[in-house]
């Protein structure tokens, strides 16, 4: 048995050559290969410990998956417009942490179709190899980049238009539930961009014809270690059940799935102090 001590964080997700996620849980100073684990047993307790992913202040509970309340309150990726991208406010001077909002939002970014259990458009800042770490934490196993755009703000208008004809959230219960069926993404593509064309020309008549550019990128498999989906989800909450203990049967988006249809959320529980007991 090794035993594992410490706080976490989200799950580190990578693909291999054949677009099958690889997880690695970050506990402590160490990491634990999920991959490795599943149809094993694993065994988890809640230390009443938090502390916070950004200052490691001890906090009494937990914000936006592992912030303090001051850290909320303070910190530029953790203000509304993160949730909101066509509320960003650097232009009017008002962003909490310009420095940081300079780095991040001030960069292209891409706009995405993704089949995470019904079809969703997104937002990411990075698809390495065709490829964004936001897919694989949303469980997505489908999905393409079809527009590039110059920053934050113009990724949220592209994104607020097209919520008018597709969703803009994944269901969490839909996609833990089964492999969803093959969809035309490209299809999906066209169709979108011809239902909001005159937003497009709006957004290009305010910010430049180079503030979009639309990709021609295939869309992309990807696969997830899963041995056995749930059948009823059942989430644990750590806060009310300090140890719980099963076998893994499965890992996609950033849950485990565990015998008796149990599911848990590790990015929820970021700085969230652990001890885990795995069989290697």
């Amino acid at each position: 048995m090794t035993i594992y001590q410490g706080n976490i964080r989200k799950m580190q997700v990578s693909t291999d050559t054949q677009h099958l996620a690889q997880y690695q849980l970050p506990i402590g100073e160490q990491h634990i290969n999920m991959n490795a684990l599943l149809g094993k047993e694993i065994k988890v307790s809640f230390d009443n410990l938090i502390n916070c992913i950004y200052c490691q202040t001890k906090t009494k509970k937990s914000f936006n998956q592992g912030y303090c309340y001051r850290c909320l309150t303070k910190l530029a990726q953790c203000d509304t417009c993160i949730i909101k991208p066509e509320l960003c406010h650097y232009d009017a001077g008002t962003c909490r942490e310009p420095s940081w909002g300079e780095a991040n939002c001030l960069s292209d970014h891409y706009v995405y179709l993704a089949n995470t259990g019904t079809i969703k458009v997104g937002i990411t800042r990075h698809v390495s190899e065709q490829i964004s770490s936001r897919w694989l934490d949303q469980g997505a196993t489908q999905a393409m980049a079809i527009m590039r755009v110059q920053n934050r703000l113009t990724s949220g208008l592209v994104e607020t238009a097209m919520k008018e004809f597709i969703a803009d959230k994944t269901n969490w219960r839909t996609m833990l539930k089964s492999q969803p069926d093959t969809s035309d993404l490209q299809q999906l593509k066209e169709d979108l961009i011809t239902q909001i064309e005159d937003q497009l020309d709006e957004i290009t008549d305010e910010y430049g014809f180079q503030a979009i550019d639309i990709l021609d990128l295939p869309a992309v498999d990807i696969h997830y270690p899963v041995e056995q989906y749930p059948e009823k989800v059942k989430s644990i909450n750590l806060d009310k059940e300090l140890t719980f203990s099963g076998v893994l049967q499965g890992l996609k988006g950033q849950y485990w799935m565990l015998d008796g249809d149990r599911v848990i959320n590790m990015r929820k529980y970021s700085g969230y102090h652990l001890t885990i007991e795995t069989p290697e």
